[in-house]
Order: C-alpha cells, then structure tokens, then sequence
C-alpha cells in the first residue's frame, strides 16, 4: 500500500511546545493528587562503607505527621531493584556500600513532615575502609566481574615491529544526568492489592516487574502509566528506588504516596556515568596509521553491577569509533567501589571507548607533528575495502568519508588550521585550538532481546486515531514523530492523531526507552498495527465497491484511491463500522539480521551505524584556564529524517550535554566516600552563555539509511553527544601551542579550567 503526503519529513514543532512553555504540560509531579494521599521521604547512609550496628526510628515514628515507616524487615518479596543482577537492595539488612544508600522510607501528611522525620534517625555504625577510587579497586583487585580481554590479530608484534610506538594513560570523568524533573512517583492503591503507579521513568515495565517481585503479586497486577518525563538521558532507566520505595508504603498503608526527592537527595541517591581509565601501547607508521594497539580499561561501577556489563561491553565495541583497526588487544576491569552504582547515561559506554581512541590518535598525530585530522582521515573503515570491525561485523554503510570531506569544506577548516597557529604565535597568554573529529555509532541493544516493541492503534468512528506505543516521550520528539508517521500511513492531518500515555495494560513487556533505537522500534510497530488495519479496510471497500483490479490502493488528503475511484476517509470509517470491521489493532516490530555472541565477542550486535563529524575552535585564558567556544559547525547524517527540527535539535542539545561532560561537570567523592559535587552549587552544567558563539549544524544532505528503518531515517538520540568529542581535543590543542607543538599535553576529561592549568604548567616544566 501506498502512502503519500507531506506530514512525514515536516519540521512540525514537537506536540508538546506549546505546553512546555505554558506550564500545561502534565509531568508526574503535576498529577492532581487524590483524597489522604501521603507523602514519603527517604532516610540514606551518611557512610560509604560500614556495617549497620543499629537503626533507632523511635523518634522518626514519633514526629509529627508520620503515618508509617518501612525498613527491610516490611517488604513481602525481593528485596531488590537490580535490573539483571541482584546487588541494589530497597534497605540493606547489615551493610552500607556507598553515601547516599537508602536504609528507611517514612510517609506522613505532609513533604515537610516527612523530611523532617528522616531527620530523626540514629543509626549506629561500625566503619568499614571505602574503596572509592578506580586505582584503589585495581589494587585490591575488587572487581565485579572477572576481567574480561578481546583480541584480534596479534597487536604486541606489530608494535614490535613498528617504526613509531607511543605508551600512555587517559582518564574520562562521571557525569551526572542532571534531568530537570528529578526522580519522582505516585502510586494509588485500586481493588484487589493491585497499584497504579505514575512514574517518571524510562521503564515501565521494568518497573512494573520490580514492584510486582518487591510485592509478591504478579505483574498484572501493577499498571504504570507515563505522559512524559522531564529528561532521563539514562538516569532514568534502571533507578527503580523511588518507585520501589513509593510502591511499597502504599502497599503498606493503602493509602495513595507521592515521593519526589530533592535535588540533593536525587543526586546523592542515584548513580551517574561510568567514569574510566586507559592505558594504551601503539605502534604506527610515519604517516600516522596504527599497527597494532593494546589497551587496558578499567571503569568505576559503583557498589552494585546494575548495568556496568553492557556498559562496559559498548565501550570494547566503540573502541574503534571511526577507525580500522587491524591489530588490537582490550583488557576490560569492572571496578566494584563504595560509591553509588554507575549506570546507563547518554551513550552507554560507547562515548568513553570513543574517548579512548581519540585520544591515542590527537597523541600519534602530535607525536608526528602532523594535522591530527590527516591522521584521523588515514584510520577512517574503508568502504569496500578495511571495513570489518574487530568483532566481525561489516561495515556496509560507511559515509563518514563524504562527511569528513563535506565538514572540511563548509568549515574552512584547512585555512583555519593555519591561522589559528599564526595567532598564537602572537599572543602569549590568549590561545586558540581548533580540532576535527568523527562520530560512528551502532544502533541497537546489546541485549538482543530487549530489539523489540508493541503498539495499539484504534480508529473511532469520526474518523480520528487514537494510538500507544511502549516508547517514552522525554523531550526527544519520540511521539510527534511517531504521530507523523501514522497520520502519513492513513493519509490524515497530524492533528487527527492522538497519542496517550506509555500504559503498560495497553502495551505489555516493553523495551527501555534506550539505545537511540525509541522511534526505530516503536514507530516500526505502530506502522505495524496501522497496516492491520488499512488491509482490513482495503479488503471491505474492494468487497463492497467491486473492485478487482490488484491496483495498490494511496491515503492522501483525507481519502482513499483506488486508481480514478476515491472514498472519503470518515465516511469509509463509519461504513467500515457499521459492517462490523476491526478498527483496532496491536503491532509488533522486532529488528532483524542482529546478532551477537557475548562470549566470543563476535557478530552483528547492531542493525546500522550513525555518522558525524564537528569541528570546534576554542579559546583559552593560560592565566585562569577558562575557555570560550567559538565556533562550530557540524555535519550530521539523520538518514531521512522525519522532522528535521527535531533531529536539529537533538543535534545540538547532545553536543551540548557532552561539552558539559567533557568540560566541566565533575563529580567529585572524598577519600571517605562522600560525594562533595551534589548540588546546583557545587556541580556546574553548561549554561547558555556555554554554548558555541557561532552554532553551524546541517544534517547530511545525502544521508539515507540502507537498512528497512521506518522512514530510512537514522536516530539522533546518543551519537550527537560525541560530537562534542571535537570541544575536549581543540582545547588540548591550545594548550599543546604553549610548547609550540613540540610536546604532548597532558590532559583528561573534563578539561576544567584547574586541569587546564595544571597541563600548561606542566607543559612549561617540561620546556
């Protein structure tokens, strides 16, 4: 069946623009509350690491407003949020692993009460020794995994046997999720012991399926529901605490309960990104192509495994970014500390592995005294040739030449080069860098089967649809673009389409809203369910009008065509209605072709990559460290977008968020485990006056996804975040002008304005 129309590849503005900068838009906190609905609080470990003597709550139940107080000693069932493994206890029993570790929930009549209460707690401890720090975890060998290595060809002997060798090491920091809607939950008791929860989370039925473990009850009878959330970037994919916590005073009070951490609260409580190390030997020819490169990598996963496997396991899959790699040896350690669990962020691991690589090749370039983006340029996949990734997957979708070569014309990039180098020899204490770096990133879930979704479409008699998917709205357009493409299929308006809230009695066993695959799978599905119901209405107006040509029948402007013969799209609905024809119907998708053998590191883990590049020129102060971003420009391949804006400013909101990771947000712990960056105050994010001054971002205009995606469109959800990568190198750039490129700076991420000055002033002692 045909379908023809202009709403599919419209900038239409996202369905809830309007909303958001009204205040209509409905978030979880936002919900009218119902009748005696109680309010929680959560009282958390001021220790990293101890074992708990006692817990005294005799004055918490005492204060004012208290209604009821839950410890470990309340919950029916599993005591535990781990999403795949256990380690994340609701309350510890005997033992705290990190500052911050919920040990009680109290719930009260008021937020004020029940704060206050939490307050109230004496909890007698016995101190145990923290392990905090990544070196400290590889010491003692605390690890959560055995160390895991890949290997591909034979990397020590073609190091050996290189010309040029280089041997270094590399640190990428955490990163705080920072959404603008913290963690939050209401739940209200129905018949029957069953729950509705209303959650922000990126999980639904995940949370549905710890609630239900957590309660001893069976899954259907917890129902989640989620209109939007206010940012997850991950953050909001596995943190099932606050809905656990919520879930169960409810249970226990049967009572409705909202809880919404504080600001503090939220990021004390919850885990952040990975931050890693890398140690790396390389050997490489004079023009800068490697040879051969052994890596040791190393992550902080916190005190639980949550996540930290696939994490890790993306980042020995990004290892290369846009670089073949012939020769190549990863060791991989899972570092267990006494902080709060990492977990899923904006890139899943694949930006740290990306890190690592572009830092060993900015190294090898400045080693060469060459243009680092010549250097990147003679590592690029080939595409007919040099186009098998180290785990076996080929490459048949390889544009990041055309891109490369696209930027460094729009960008002027060449003559730049050159007079950025002139300026600074110049000026002594301003200096500027400039840098060109490259983005390829897979798209799918590691975890095959998570490369699934549902749908339901209905259609009403007047002619509207109503539809549901399992994705979740978090600001990144998911259903405009899904609305678009449905009313596209049916040949409707956008405004006759109506999405509904992410129900998980509507749609059952939903993957996180995760990986950039969102609109990939969900969108597959609801066209799924559309082209049910578009046979079924094929198939009556053939049987009713006669017609027995095998013409394909198009959906346009509110009709349907068959040839010379038209039928108004309401009309056929209420007809199709009264001869009693399904106008409803679920849809499924699940992506083909992937597959992937953890063990043996080998396969095909992704159905298509995504490409881009960027170009950052910057200025430093070599006074005060400070840098200003002066301009960038980049190319981005969205394949077919559905609505460019939305893509445009997924594109500039990633890079955005990763400048902030790559130079300023630091997360900070004490050697005692405490975290010190846990407030507005203490833990800085980009502002506006942060972003580039001149803001140059085209979406590749030849750009089309060679796989069966809906639309051939390609996500913009996590690889535009690296394209930040480009911020980090143009500043080592100029700090490297201090030595006049004589030597390598030392820096790691973020390249604050401390570690900016510490790498000149080194630089200068070197000199």
């Amino acid at each position: 069946m045909r379908n023809e129309g202009l709403i599919k590849g419209q900038s239409i503005p996202h369905d809830s623009a309007s909303k958001h900068v009204s205040g209509f838009a409905q978030y979880t906190d936002d919900i009218s509350e119902p009748v005696n609905t109680l309010y929680g609080a959560i009282g958390w470990s001021k220790k990293a690491h101890a074992k708990i003597k006692k817990i005294d709550l005799k004055d918490v139940k005492k204060s004012e407003g208290v209604v009821s107080v839950i410890t470990y000693n309340d919950i029916p069932g599993r005591n535990d949020v781990g999403p795949v493994l256990d380690g994340d206890p609701i309350f510890p029993k005997t033992k705290v692993e990190y500052f911050g570790q919920p040990l009680f929930a109290v719930a009260a009549t008021s937020i004020e009460f029940a704060r206050k209460a939490v307050l109230k707690a004496k909890v007698t401890y016995q101190d145990l020794i923290p392990i905090v720090t990544i070196e400290e975890a590889l010491k003692k060998n605390n690890l959560l995994f055995d160390p895991r290595i890949i290997k591909k060809g034979e990397p020590q002997n073609k190091i050996n046997k290189s010309k040029n060798k280089l041997k270094g090491s590399f640190n990428t920091g955490s990163q705080e999720h920072f959404y603008l809607e913290g963690q939050v939950c209401l739940v209200v008791p129905k018949e029957d012991n069953s729950l509705l929860v209303y959650s922000s989370t990126q999980h639904p039925s995940e949370t549905q399926q710890i609630i239900a473990k957590m309660l001893k009850q069976k899954s259907n009878s917890i129902t989640v529901m989620v209109r939007r959330i206010g940012g997850g970037f991950g953050g909001k994919e596995t943190n099932f605490m606050t809905s656990a916590i919520c879930a169960m005073l409810s249970h226990k009070t049967k009572q409705p309960i909202k809880l919404r951490l504080d600001r503090d609260d939220d990021i004390i409580i919850t885990g952040k990104r990975h931050d890693f190390y890398s140690e790396y030997e390389v050997g490489f020819n004079d023009e800068g192509k490697i040879n051969g490169l052994k890596l040791k990598l190393a992550s902080r996963c916190g005190m639980s495994p949550d996540l930290s496997y696939a994490i890790n396991e993306r980042a020995l899959l990004h290892i290369d970014n846009a670089y073949y790699l012939s020769d190549l040896e990863v060791k991989n350690y899972l570092c267990k500390t006494n902080t709060s669990s990492s977990t899923a962020f904006r890139g899943f691991g694949g930006n740290q592995g990306m890190m690592a690589i572009e830092n060993i090749i900015d190294n090898v370039a400045r080693f060469l005294k060459k243009d680092p983006s010549d250097v990147r340029k003679i590592n690029f996949y080939g595409q007919n040739n040099r186009n098998i990734t180290h785990y076996g997957m080929t490459i048949n979708d390889n544009v990041i030449q055309d891109i490369f070569k696209s930027l460094l014309n729009k960008s002027n990039y060449k003559k730049r080069f050159k007079e950025i180098r002139k300026f600074n020899l110049k000026n002594k204490f301003k200096k500027k860098g400039i840098a060109l770096t490259p983005v390829k990133f897979g798209i799918s879930f590691t975890t095959i089967h998570l490369n699934q979704a549902g749908a339901l479409v209905h259609i009403y008699t007047d002619g509207s649809v109503h539809l549901n998917h399992g994705g979740i709205e978090m600001g990144q357009g998911t259903h405009t673009k899904i609305a678009q493409l449905v009313a596209n299929s049916f040949g409707l308006p956008f405004e006759k389409v109506q999405i509904s809230s992410t129900n998980t009695s509507k749609v059952p066993n939903t993957s996180a809203s995760a990986a950039s695959s969102t609109t990939d799978l969900n969108g597959a599905a609801t066209l799924n369910a559309a082209e049910k119901i578009k046979s079924n209405l094929n198939n009556f107006i053939k049987k009713k009008y006669n017609i027995f040509s095998k013409i394909e029948p198009i959906y346009k402007n509110e009709n349907i065509y068959f040839g010379n013969r038209s039928f108004n799209f309401k009309k056929i609905i209420q007809e199709a209605y009264l001869n009693r024809i399904s106008l409803s119907s679920s849809g499924f998708y699940s992506t083909p072709k992937i597959n992937f053998d953890k063990k043996k590191f080998k396969g095909r883990p992704f159905y298509y990559f995504c490409y881009g590049a960027a170009v950052t020129e910057v200025t430093i102060d070599t006074l005060t460290g400070e840098n200003i971003v002066d301009r960038v420009d980049i190319v981005h391949d969205a394949g077919n977008a559905i609505n460019p804006a939305l893509e445009l400013g997924q594109i500039e909101g990633g890079f955005v968020q990763g400048q902030g990771w790559l130079t300023m947000e630091e997360v900070v712990w004490d050697k005692f485990g405490k975290l010190k960056t846990f407030s507005p105050s203490t833990y800085k994010i980009p502002a506006i006056s942060d972003t580039p001054k001149k803001f140059n971002v085209e979406i590749f205009k030849k750009g089309s996804n060679v796989e069966n995606v809906v639309n051939k469109q390609k996500t913009t959800g996590e690889p535009p975040l690296m394209l930040a990568m480009s911020v980090f190198f143009a500043i080592k750039d100029a700090i490297a002008s201090v030595s006049k490129y004589e030597k390598i700076p030392e820096l790691d991420a973020p390249a604050t304005p401390e570690k900016i000055l510490m790498s000149i002033n080194k630089l200068k002692n070197i000199i």
